[in-house]
């Protein structure tokens, strides 16, 4: 069990994940209720960012070591989500005729979705047990 990861930082982390897997669950739930047939896959990519973070939230927060490989591949996932589609949406605006939560690297959402990937890797590097490591 890794105390370390819910302590501190980690604690913030978790925090961070969660408020924006709520809030891309919220943006795509709306998004697709209101108008999927308008951008379908911007919206289903806004989705995909929701289960990824809600995972990714999941994974962080639990106790035991055996979700730090659902972690890692939920963040590893996230992070080239938000390359390809912050590329893609910048170089390609023609597919995505409305905004996800990656789009423009995370833009609408201060560039939050850029820097969290990053800061959850260095994490689950950072909080590994000496017995992992």
């Amino acid at each position: 069990m890794s105390e370390r990861r819910h302590a501190g930082i980690g604690r913030v982390l978790i925090a961070v994940y969660a408020v924006l897997a709520l809030a891309a669950t919220g943006r795509s739930f709306v998004q697709i209720v209101r108008s999927f047939e308008e951008a379908p896959l911007a919206y289903a990519l806004s989705a995909v960012a929701a289960v990824v973070y809600i995972l990714a939230t999941v994974a962080l927060a639990m106790p035991s070591d055996r979700w730090r490989p659902v972690a890692l591949a939920a963040v590893c996932f996230e992070l080239v989500g938000v390359v390809v589609v912050g590329a893609l949406s910048l170089t390609h605006p023609e597919l995505f005729a409305h905004d996800t939560v990656w789009s423009r690297f995370g833009m609408g959402y201060l560039f939050i979705p850029a820097v969290l990937p990053f800061l959850g890797l260095w994490w689950l590097r950072a909080s590994r047990t000496r017995a992992a490591a």
